[in-house]
Formats: C-alpha cells, structure tokens, sequence
C-alpha cells in the first residue's frame, strides 16, 4: 500500500512539472524563490494564511537539501517537534508506520528515503489551496523598483523562455543566497574575525572559508551474492579514505577511528535497506568554494564533488567489501543516480536588522539586545562545523557548546531595502552560529517564520521590517510553532502557548545547559516563582514590594495583576476579567482553576512557574501589551 501511495504522488508530480508556458508573466502575493527546505515551508505558511503564492523551483523536486540533496535525516529538535518540522514528521510517521520504524541509523532518530520526503512535500503542496510550483524556474535576475524588490526574472529549463513573476513580497530561499546578491543587498560570506563579532571563538582574521560541501549518495542493498560495483573511478587511491573506519587504518598519523565499517554505514541507515552515504571523516565531504560562481561554473566544479563520492563508494564496494551496495536505482530520476543537487552547508549571509552571534546564542538572557524575545524558529543542535578538507581553516569550532535556541526575526529583514524576506542559510547570522542554525529542522522553521512574515506583509500592505514582532510570534503560535526553544513545556502540554508567550516577555526566564547532542532550555513549569527573580523581571510593569519569604503567594499574584492593570489603565478594557476589584477576580480566577487543571485553589498558596504564566497570560496578557522592536527592546508608547 505504501508503494502505491508513493507512486501515486509521484503520477502527480509530474502532472505538477507540466506546464504549457502560456504565459511570459505572472503576478502574485508572494514570490518564494527556490524550493529548498525553508522555500517550501514558507510557501506553504504563506498560502495558508490565506495569500497567493508561487514557489519557483529549478528542479522537479521539493525540499532542497533534506530531499533533493540527499540529506534525508533530521539533525537535532527530535523533542521540539515544532510547526511545520513536527508536520512533516508526523507525515514520515504515517508512511512507515510509526516513529520506531524510521530510527533506523545513528545519526538521527529520523531518517527517510528521499523521494518519499519529495512525496510528501507534493502532497502538501496539492492539499494547500493557494499555493503554485514552478517547477524548473531558473532564477536569473531580480526586478528592483528603486530601494525595493517586486519580483524576480526566471528561464523556464525546458522551453528555454524567460518568464517573469511579480510579487508584493518576494522570499530568498536558494541554496547560496543568489538572489540578494544579484540584487546587489550587503551580505557576508567566510569566516568573521573574532574581533569583528566580538565572540570568542578565537578567529584571529576574517577570511573566504567556507564549510565543505558534500555531494550525498544513497545506496540500496541489492542482496547477498550481487555485484553493485561500479567501475573504477580515474584517480582512485584507496589511501584518500585511510581513516575512515577500523577496517581501513594505516595511517597513524591520522585519529584512530571509532567505528567500523558496518557501523560506519549504520550511521546513515534508512528504511528498505538503503544506506545515506554522507560521511565526513576521511569520506566524501570536499571542500569547494564555489558560492560566488555562476551557475555554469559551479556545475563545472562539482564534478569534483562527484568525483570524490564515486571513489567513496568505490572503497565502500571494494575495499571494505560491500559489492551488494550499489546506487538506489529507485531514488533519484538522474543518469548518474546521485541527487539533483549537492549539499552545501554554507551561504551567503545576509547583513540583517540584527545578527545573531554566539553571544546571544550561549547566554541570550544575559545580553544587552534580548534577542532571544523575538524568536521565531527553535533549534537545539551543536555548532557543527565541517572543515576537515581544508587545512587552513579553523579546526577547533566543532560542537561549540550552547543551550537550545530560537532564532530573531530580525535576522530574516535585510537592510536598507523593501520587498525581500531571506530564509534557508542566507540569514543574518555569524559564520560559526551558522554551524548549527544551517541544520534541516531549524531550516524548515525558517521558512515557516518567512512565509508568516511575508503573507502578514502582504495583508498589512506594510514593509517586512514593520509588521510588530509580536504579531508573526502569534502566527506562528497559531501555527504550532515554537518561539521559545523549550524542552520542559512541550506542544501538548496544557499551558504550552502560556509558556512561550511568557517566557518570550523575559518576564520568567529559562534555564540555558548545554547538554550533548540534545542542548536544552528549561522552563521549569512545576518550580515556584522566586520573589527576587520576578521583581527584576516585572520592574518595568509594576513594583514588587520585598518581602522575607522567598516565593510568590496566588494572592500576591492577583495583586500583581491588578497593579499592572492599574498602570497600564486596563481595568476598564476587559471584557472578561474585573481587573479593578480582588475579590471579585479571585471569584473568577477560582471558576478557571479547575478548567486550567490547577488541582485545588488556595490564595495563601504558592504559585508555580506555569501556574504564573497562565494566569498572566489569561488576564493582562503581557506578551501583547508591550510590544518590542527587533532588538528585543520594548517600544516606548506615547
């Protein structure tokens, strides 16, 4: 059945890949330009809110590198299934019949084969009212109207025509960031000194490295006593992968590996017997800087890419022995049957509104500029960096440790100019925070984060950069993102959308530990509120006035409540809530106790953290009432 299902979607596709080319020009609410992982997220956030939009894709294929590239399995925010990420998951969940059955390598605890990731991208595509592909669409130019970008020039492959889209909202989603670049906005690209981030990363001079890029391979176990083996690559030498596991280690020079050769391959593991071969250590990881080229020299360059993964699996099939492993015949509609395009870990970076640096990302509730209250995407992987085919750069940025994290929206607006929105790994972020936030989860959020910034660009008839902070923070809530990256108060948690609105006003803050693969920031839901804590946090709503008990009563709450209430002059605005009279709102707080599933009320008791946030979100709702620019600073009302 499950064939089947995948055939069908495939029928479809096709359908989708035909197009008369009627027409030389299009209009549309939104434009999103390439198909990556955060192009048809946001594509899809954008068309359900209610928008036209057109996604225009160079290949036949949707969700960039986690499908077309061959990158099938998640890096990281497996407990922060958050939006759009945690959608896609539960659609794998469904096709293979359940979380346990795609845990099936090392290196993830989901992994998929890449023309079922396509699948379902088409799906979702077909069931998202709104929503066009224009699938073979090679961006060519941007169409700039003074400071503002209204669309975008584009060669149809098959025909050869030039086609143009107009957009009120256009969405950088490409590989390497082509589009701000061809409309000539700032950006970055390479390693940043450390004195010009100011993080201490010990970076002594600004350089042009990028990370290595990885053309992917999928192979498929044919069964025992067949031979895959391909023919021999020119320039083979058996002694480029020395080091790549136990099995083949001579050089002792080299780290001792940690793996065998079976487990080297489990590490990439899919289901139906397939094998995702993207393996850095002495493998097929390659360092190419080949992000400033045109689009027909990077095709010149990455037959080296190619060249290097052949002998990849030439070793594989020869050396270590597996001549059953031969490329999936059944995944890539390609001659060479490698993925459409390669993996590139890094981009052009554009110069943002704000930038996100490891000083916000390691301790984001110690920084001058809180960033962390304008999150709009949640990750929690380490800072990976992937420089072990160029020498001359940095070896020492590996797994930089650093809690989970949520991403500023500001770090998607360029500056100085309209129209144009950047997602993928084009975001105004360091080069060494890119080691984590360039990951596929938190690539998918983006795009959600895009999408719901430009479709709200578009309803407001406003610039990006002036739609409120707050207002894309909701539509993402409404969405079932996270804003908040916390592992203690999930999706499902009663009081989840408290929890992150609160935690968003800085009002209560988390708790940052680096942990392993699976970093985290803590809530704390079932602590009580510290008195001292809390004074500091609410200083600029109202005074808390000292006391010797270290915690926070449920009375005391509800005068906070009304003092706020009072400041802010809302007690005559409620509707719902008598924000001027205590008893008459601890009458009402009482009634809500039991259908917010608080046990037993007592207003000598002491509140916990979750049982805070409720209250103040259901009441004065603080997330709303001061609203912040992309600093993290609140706005000054006059």
């Amino acid at each position: 059945m499950r064939g089947i299902k995948i055939y069908i979607f495939y029928f479809l596709s096709l359908l989708l890949v035909i197009d008369a080319q009627a027409q030389t020009s299009y209009k549309t609410d939104v434009l999103v330009i390439g198909a990556s992982a955060s192009g048809i997220a946001a594509g899809i956030q954008s068309a359900r809110m209610g928008v036209q939009t057109i996604i225009a894709e160079p290949t036949t294929w949707l969700g960039g590198m986690i499908t077309a590239a061959g990158v099938c399995a998640f890096d990281g925010n497996h407990s922060m299934p958050s939006g759009l990420f945690g959608e896609f998951r539960e659609a794998l969940h469904k096709v293979y019949g359940g979380a346990s059955k795609v845990s099936t390598g090392w290196v993830s605890n989901t992994l998929f084969e890449p023309h079922v990731g396509d699948s379902i991208f088409k799906s979702m595509v077909l069931h998202t009212k709104g929503l066009t592909v224009k699938y073979q669409f090679q961006f060519v130019s941007a169409i700039k109207n003074n400071n503002a970008i209204t669309g975008a020039i584009f060669l149809h492959l098959p025909t050869n025509q030039k086609v143009t889209i107009y957009a009120k909202q256009v969405i950088d989603a490409t590989e390497l960031g082509d589009v701000l670049a061809n409309a000539g906005v700032p950006y970055s690209l390479g390693m940043e000194a450390s004195a010009v981030t100011g993080e201490d990363v010990h970076v002594s001079e600004t350089n042009d490295i990028v990370q290595d890029i990885t053309y992917v391979a999928i192979l498929k176990d044919y069964g025992k006593g067949t031979d895959k083996t391909i023919p021999r690559p020119k320039n083979y030498d058996p002694s480029e992968f020395d080091g790549a596991c136990t099995d083949y280690y001579f050089n002792t020079a080299k780290p001792k590996p940690n793996v065998d050769a079976k487990k080297m391959l489990d590490y990439g593991k899919l289901p139906n017997k397939k094998y995702m071969i993207n393996w850095p250590n002495s493998g097929n990881d390659i360092y190419l800087n080949i992000v400033e080229m045109n689009e027909a020299d990077r095709e010149k360059e990455l037959v080296k890419a190619k060249e290097q993964t052949f002998r990849f699996i030439y070793f594989i099939q020869h050396q270590l022995g597996f001549k059953n492993l031969g490329l999936a015949d059944d995944e890539y509609p390609t001659a060479d049957k490698l993925p459409l395009i390669p993996y590139h870990r890094e981009s052009r970076r554009v110069k943002g509104l704000v930038r996100f640096d490891v000083k916000h990302i390691a301790k984001p509730f110690d920084s001058p500029n809180p960033l962390y209250k304008t999150g709009i995407a949640v990750g929690d992987y380490p800072i990976d960096h992937h420089h072990k085919k160029n020498l001359k750069a940095p070896q020492h940025l590996d797994f930089y440790p650093v809690p989970s994290f949520n991403i500023p929206l500001g770090s998607l607006i360029p500056q100085d100019i309209s129209g144009l929105i950047v997602a993928e790994k084009s975001i105004s972020v360091s080069n060494v925070v890119n080691g984590t936030t360039r990951l596929q989860a938190i690539a998918l959020l983006i795009g959600q984060a895009a999408g719901t910034l430009a479709a709200q660009a578009v309803q407001q008839n406003l610039d990006a950069q002036n739609i409120p902070v707050r207002k894309v923070q909701l539509g993402l809530l409404n969405s079932n993102a996270y804003i908040m990256p916390y592992y203690d108060v999930s999706l499902s948690h009663n009081h989840f959308v408290a929890a992150q609105k609160i935690g968003a006003t800085g009002i209560l803050k988390g708790e940052g530990l680096p942990f392993s693969w699976a970093n985290r920031t803590l809530f704390h839901p079932d602590s009580l509120v510290n008195r001292t804590a809390l004074a500091q946090d609410i200083a600029d709503l109202c005074l808390l006035t000292p006391k010797q008990q270290a915690y926070l009563s449920l009375s005391e709450t509800i005068d906070i409540i009304i003092e706020i209430a009072k400041n802010k002059k809302l007690a005559t605005k409620s509707a719902s809530w008598n924000l001027s009279d205590k008893k008459l709102l601890t009458n009402q707080i009482k009634q809500s106790w039991q259908r917010w599933k608080f046990g037993s009320f007592n207003p000598n008791s002491y509140v916990t953290r979750i049982q805070f946030a409720q209250l103040m979100d259901a009441t004065i709702n603080p997330f709303e009432l001061q609203q912040i620019d992309h600093n993290g600073k609140i706005k000054p009302t006059y």
